[in-house]
């Protein structure tokens, strides 16, 4: 098996935060949002880039990180979001938040997993 799952995590946890990043810093501009109002997005936005690359670094850790703040953002954004908003838009708002992070996180875990089954596979026997 060709460990490409790395890669892959690492696209989407890429992709997932500089969208969310772009998302705010266009939105803030749109809308004329004030700086300092703009400035807490970005931070945000900034924020999701950090928990991207962190798994860089540390793979586990990192894999775990991203899978913790799908679950949350998922559970904060279905209790806290506009509640005019139609029942579908909310479904695909709390998707696009918390779903990639949570699979990028998921890939990065079983990237990990894959690498210690291979190590333990070829470590020698001592009888």
């Amino acid at each position: 098996m060709k460990l490409r799952l790395a890669p892959v995590a690492r696209a989407l946890a890429l992709s997932w935060a500089g969208f969310w990043m772009f998302f705010f810093v266009a939105e803030s501009a749109a809308w004329h949002t004030p700086v300092r109002v703009s400035l807490a997005w970005v931070g945000m936005g900034l924020l999701f880039v950090f928990m991207a690359l962190v798994p860089w670094r540390w793979e586990t850790a990192g894999g775990l990180l991203l899978m913790a703040v799908g679950v949350i953002l998922g559970v904060a954004y279905a209790i806290w979001s506009p509640p005019r908003l139609p029942v579908a838009t909310q479904v695909l708002t709390t998707f696009a938040f918390s779903g990639p992070p949570l699979a990028a996180g998921t890939l990065f875990m079983m990237h990990r997993h894959a690498l210690t089954a291979r190590l333990r596979v070829h470590e020698p026997v001592y009888c």
